[in-house]
C-alpha cells in the first residue's frame, strides 16, 4: 500500500484504486462479452487488437512476448484466428526461417464493425472531457501500458507463490 501523509491525496489514492480495480474487472468481463459475440475466446479478441495496434506483422514469438503465452500456447492461439480466416501466416521475406502473422483486414473488419456499433456511446463519454483531460487520459494509459509491461515482465521472472 502507497503511505501518503496528505488526507486529501490519501483518499484520492483509495478511490482512485478502488475505481481502478472496478475498471479493470468492467473491462475483462466487456472484452469477455465481445469474445461471446463474435464466438472468440477473449485472448483471440486482445490478440487481434495487438496485431491491428501494430504496423507490421508480428511472428508468433513476439506475440508471445506480447501476451505473456508461451511459444506453444500462442502458435494455439494463431492456428485459430488462422482457421477461423481472421489472419494469415505470410514468410519473412527478410529472413525466410520466420513466419509473420498479418491480419486478414475483410475478416478483421467483422471485429471492427461490433466497435464501431459500440463506439457511439464510448464518444459520447468522452465527448464529455476537455481536450486538456483527454491529453492527461491518453498520457496516463500510455504510461499505464508500459508500467503493466514491465510489470508482467517482472513477475514472469519471479517464482510463483508457494
Amino acid at each position: 500500500m502507497i503511505q501518503v501523509t496528505d488526507p486529501r491525496r490519501a483518499r484520492l489514492y483509495e478511490e482512485l484504486s478502488a475505481e481502478s480495480r472496478r475498471y479493470m474487472a468492467a473491462y475483462v468481463l466487456f472484452n469477455q462479452a465481445v469474445a461471446d459475440h463474435l464466438g472468440l475466446h477473449p485472448t483471440d479478441v486482445q490478440c487481434l487488437s495487438l496485431l491491428t495496434a501494430e504496423d507490421e506483422p508480428l511472428t508468433v514469438r513476439q506475440i508471445a512476448d506480447m501476451t505473456g503465452l508461451t511459444t506453444g500456447s500462442a502458435t494455439r492461439l494463431v492456428d485459430r484466428l488462422e482457421r477461423e480466416g481472421y489472419v494469415a501466416r505470410t514468410p519473412d521475406l527478410k529472413d525466410r526461417r520466420r513466419v509473420l502473422v498479418t491480419p486478414v483486414p475483410e475478416r478483421v473488419a467483422r471485429v471492427a464493425a461490433v466497435w464501431d456499433d459500440l463506439g457511439g456511446a464510448w464518444r459520447a463519454l468522452l465527448d464529455e472531457h476537455t481536450e486538456e483531460e483527454l491529453e492527461v487520459v491518453t498520457r496516463h494509459m500510455r504510461k499505464a501500458h508500459d508500467l503493466s509491461q514491465a510489470q508482467m515482465r517482472y513477475l514472469r521472472s519471479r517464482p510463483k507463490p508457494q
